[in-house]
């Protein structure tokens, strides 16, 4: 009898489209739920569906006959948590036996970083409804650092002095991959996903000069400067707020913790923020 293929959403995207071509490359059957399935990568032993987050008898369909799924959380909507809860209700409803989820580091009901408080509640919710998971709480994302630069070369924003581990997405997809091909081993597990340095921005845009030959530098803001500065966006408040608030939590120390779960996991250390600048796009 064939293996269940692994349930993978985010597949459209950078870190779900990194975790579906790793498996592929092992030979690992998947299928490939995403708004648009015709957006989804062509990949061998992968089958693509359509399964929006906010659409139950879509996500259970997809879900059906697979027993462990990859949750890459949904875009940045003011109702992300809504749609979480209803695609984590649909994979209890298929009878999914393990959700990894992609959270955030620490994630809290009273984090600093809005949207560390919309990871804990999906997780929460995860819990209440019995479903073995396990949680990937990554860091900031190392591949982003560039777009943190403003076309002046500055990065703004109200982190004052504090530290960030940032993580490459290719050393969460690994990890991701080593969970998905052996969920048993990780069940109940909260691994905190970092890179193997804490910079201060001020070290980042360092780092980015000497990488890109561009002069790169931090300038502090206000929060009250962030706000303002931000508004020509014309973002919603939530999103603004959101922004501001990465900056914020950096400030506070709440990104600042290295982990060794990336080492421990993967045997090898995790990647720094030069290496991934420095690595072929």
């Amino acid at each position: 009898m064939p293996a269940a293929p692994l349930a993978v959403t985010g597949s459209t995207g950078r870190l779900g489209g990194r975790v579906a071509r790793r498996l592929a490359a092992a030979g690992v059957p998947q299928r490939l739920l995403a708004r648009d399935p015709a957006r989804a990568p062509e990949l061998p032993g992968a089958t693509a569906v359509r399964a929006p987050y906010g659409d139950a008898a879509a996500v259970r369909a997809a879900l059906e006959g697979t027993s462990t799924v990859l949750m890459v959380s949904a875009s940045e909507t003011v109702d992300r948590v809504d749609q979480h809860r209803t695609f984590v209700d649909a994979a209890v409803a298929a009878g999914v036996e393990h959700l990894v989820y992609v959270s955030f580091v620490g994630a809290a009901p009273d984090a600093t970083f809005t949207l560390a408080r919309d990871h804990w509640a999906t997780e929460e919710h995860v819990r209440a409804r019995g479903l073995p998971a396990t949680f990937l709480r990554d860091s900031l994302y190392a591949d982003f650092a560039p777009v943190l630069v403003g076309d002046d070369g500055a990065i703004r924003g109200p982190a004052g002095d504090g530290q960030v581990a940032l993580v490459a997405q290719d050393d969460i997809a690994d990890v991701a991959v080593a969970v998905l091909r052996d969920p048993t081993a990780h069940a109940g597990r909260t691994l905190d996903l970092t890179g193997p340095e804490a910079l201060t921005l001020t070290e980042v845009a360092g780092v980015l000069t000497a990488v890109t030959g561009r002069a790169v530098r931090y300038e502090p803001e206000t929060v009250e400067e962030a706000f303002a500065s931000r508004a020509v966006y014309g973002a919603p408040d939530w999103q603004v707020a959101a922004w501001v608030s990465t900056y914020t939590a950096i400030a506070a120390g709440e990104m600042a913790a290295v982990s060794s779960a990336v080492p421990d996991l993967l045997g090898r250390p995790a990647r720094t923020l030069e290496q991934v600048l420095r690595a072929p796009s």
